[in-house]
């Protein structure tokens, strides 16, 4: 009989799976009609505004002191401003499945950042699967290097870059200033209380001349949904995975999201899936798991 601590687990892991697995497709239906930075400003006003009314309830709104206040800045600058953010605009014209097997790849940033900072030490294992999962990469450009001339997804791609960036940049300093939290929810309503401010300064900067009335209810319901389940929902089941197991464990559901993202991507947006993308999946989360792949000793 399984113990109620190990189904708690078990339903996180399978939360963070199958919800940020389907959040790319989420963000691609938002951002159709409504601006990227619109998209993520909105969603994490509401998911803030779901928090505040549940720290409420429970009577756990506290002030924390300014050292706290600052290290949840920080991370919700790197991992929600930045990495959220920038995913969003990147989905406005990149496909959402190409969104998520080029996210995938960070793992790898993180690795090679532990590295280069002495946070962890290099091996041979190691650099094996960065070498294959960029391999996945050149996989998928190797016959569209020429698109990369189109502004559009040259920007895009540039986004996506600087998201994966933020994101392994975030990982890093959670790994090695590890801050045991008791509420995790009053972390995240410090993290998206701060980015809604932000994001919101972003919309109106990029954004301010956006028609609301062609904003369509399919995009609308997409961003409560990535409220929701992609912020509340996703976040607090990943930072309770990461209470019970390492960092290392739960990055393997990285292979989980982008297949479920390239799935969805193909079923309900027509997005193509090409021999190159299958081949480019294998060698990206082949190189994943060298990286993370860690054998048990006795």
């Amino acid at each position: 009989m399984i113990k109620p601590a190990d189904l708690k687990l078990i339903l996180a892991l399978f939360g963070v799976a199958l919800i940020w697995g389907t959040t790319y497709l989420g963000i691609r239906v938002a951002v159709e009609t409504i601006p990227a930075w619109f998209v993520t400003a909105i969603r994490q006003s509401i998911a803030s505004l779901i928090l505040l009314t549940v720290l409420l309830r429970k009577n756990e709104l506290k002030w924390m002191g300014w050292p706290y206040l600052r290290r949840q800045m920080l991370v919700s600058l790197l991992m929600v401003v930045v990495a959220n953010g920038l995913t969003t605009v990147a989905e406005e014209t990149i496909p959402s499945g190409l969104t998520s097997l080029l996210n995938a790849l960070s793992p790898l940033i993180v690795f090679l950042g532990c590295v280069l900072i002495g946070l962890q030490k290099p091996s041979l294992k190691g650099f094996l699967g960065v070498v294959i999962g960029f391999l996945g990469v050149a996989f998928i450009f190797r016959d569209g290097i020429g698109d990369l001339l189109d502004p559009n997804y040259k920007t895009g791609i540039l986004a996506l870059c600087l998201a994966i960036t933020g994101w392994s940049a975030g990982t890093i300093y959670t790994k090695k200033y590890t801050h045991k939290s008791a509420n995790i929810f009053l972390d995240l309503f410090y993290q998206f209380a701060f980015s809604a401010v932000v994001q919101l300064g972003l919309a109106f900067t990029f954004s301010g001349d956006t028609d609301v009335s062609a904003w369509s209810s399919y995009s609308l319901m997409a961003v409560v949904y990535l409220a929701v389940f992609g912020s509340v929902a996703g976040y607090f089941c990943y930072h309770y995975a990461l209470k019970k197991i390492s960092a290392t464990k739960v990055s393997v559901l990285t292979y989980f999201n982008t297949v479920i993202a390239l799935f969805l991507g193909w079923l309900i947006l027509d997005e193509i899936i090409t021999i190159d993308i299958i081949i480019a999946t294998a060698l990206i989360i082949l190189g994943v798991f060298i990286t993370n792949y860690k054998t048990q000793r006795t």
